[in-house]
C-alpha cells in the first residue's frame, strides 16, 4: 500500500470551521474524525479483503465480483471497529470480509439451492480434497473422500453432485470418480430414441388416418411390447387373427410412408 495514502485520508478530512471547534460543534468534529478513520482503515487494508477474497476464488463466481464483496465487509468493519476495544483492525476486520463472502456465496452462487448441511459439506469437501489428492497421487474416491470428512458416502456424494447446482456442468464432462462416458456420448448413440425422432414423426403422421382401434392395437404391440396373445384376450381374438390384422395394419402404414417419401 503506497505511504502516501493515510495521509492523503487524513490531509482530505474536512477542516472544522470557527463555530465547529467550539463546544456545540464538538460533535461534528468528532463525526468529521471518525469518517477520517474509516476511510484510512479501509484504505490502508484493501490487500486484506483482497487476499480474503482469493480464497474464495473457483467456486461459481468471478474474482472482481468477489473483490467488490470483500470491499463491502472491509467498509463495514471499518464502521464498526472501536479501538477501545482492541488495537488490532486486521483481526477484528479478517472475520467480517469472511463472513459477507460466505453469505454472498451461499445467497447468490446457487442456480438450485441446496440444504444448508449440503453446502457445508460441500465446503468441507472444497477444502479437503485437493490435500487428500496430494497425499494419495490420485483422484481420491468417495469411499476416501467420506472416511476423511467422517461423513456418510451417500452424503458426500451429494454434496460433490450439488456443484451442478451452483453452476451447469458441461455435457462433455467426464465424471472424474467413476470414470462414465459424458452425457453427450450416453445420449448421442444409435439406438437413442433422439436418432429416430424424425421416423417416429413419419410413423405418428402416417398412423392418423387408423382407425382408433387399429392405433391402439399398434400401440399395445409395438410400443407396450404386449405380446399376441395377450392382445388376443384383450380384444376377444384369437392369435392367428391379431397377427392377420397387424400384418394387414404394417402393409397400410408402410404404403403410406412410401407414398409420402414419393
Amino acid at each position: 500500500m503506497p505511504d502516501f495514502l493515510p495521509a492523503f485520508a487524513l490531509d482530505h478530512a474536512p477542516v472544522p470551521s470557527p463555530e465547529e471547534r467550539s463546544p456545540h460543534g464538538s460533535a461534528s468534529t468528532g463525526g468529521q474524525l471518525r469518517e477520517a478513520l474509516e476511510r484510512y482503515l479501509v484504505l490502508e487494508h484493501l490487500d486484506l479483503a483482497e487476499s480474503l477474497a482469493a480464497r474464495f476464488e473457483g467456486r461459481g463466481r468471478e474474482r472482481a465480483d468477489l473483490n467488490q464483496v470483500a470491499y463491502l465487509g472491509l467498509v463495514k468493519a471499518a464502521k464498526g471497529f472501536d479501538q477501545a476495544k482492541g488495537d488490532s483492525f486486521p483481526a477484528y476486520a479478517a472475520p467480517t470480509i469472511s463472513g459477507e463472502l460466505k453469505r454472498y456465496l451461499r445467497d447468490r452462487s446457487w442456480v438450485v439451492r441446496p440444504p444448508r448441511h449440503v453446502q457445508d459439506l460441500r465446503s468441507r469437501l472444497y477444502r479437503v480434497e485437493p490435500e487428500l489428492a496430494q497425499a494419495l497421487g490420485r483422484t481420491p474416491s468417495i469411499a476416501e473422500l467420506a472416511n476423511e470428512l467422517t461423513a456418510d458416502p451417500a452424503d458426500v456424494l451429494e454434496a460433490i453432485c450439488a456443484s451442478s447446482s451452483m453452476h451447469p456442468d458441461s455435457l462433455d464432462a467426464v465424471n472424474p470418480y467413476d470414470g462414465s462416458l459424458p452425457v453427450t456420448e450416453v445420449l448421442a448413440t444409435p439406438d437413442s430414441p433422439i436418432e429416430r425422432l424424425e421416423e417416429l414423426a413419419c410413423l405418428r403422421h402416417a398412423m392418423q388416418d387408423l382407425a382408433a382401434a387399429d392405433r391402439e392395437l399398434l400401440y399395445r404391440r409395438y410400443f407396450c411390447e404386449e405380446t399376441q396373445v395377450q392382445l388376443g384376450e384383450r380384444l376377444g381374438m384369437s392369435q392367428m387373427q391379431v397377427s392377420r390384422r397387424l400384418a394387414r395394419l404394417l402393409v397400410v402404414l408402410q404404403q403410406v410412408l412410401r407414398d409420402a417419401d414419393g
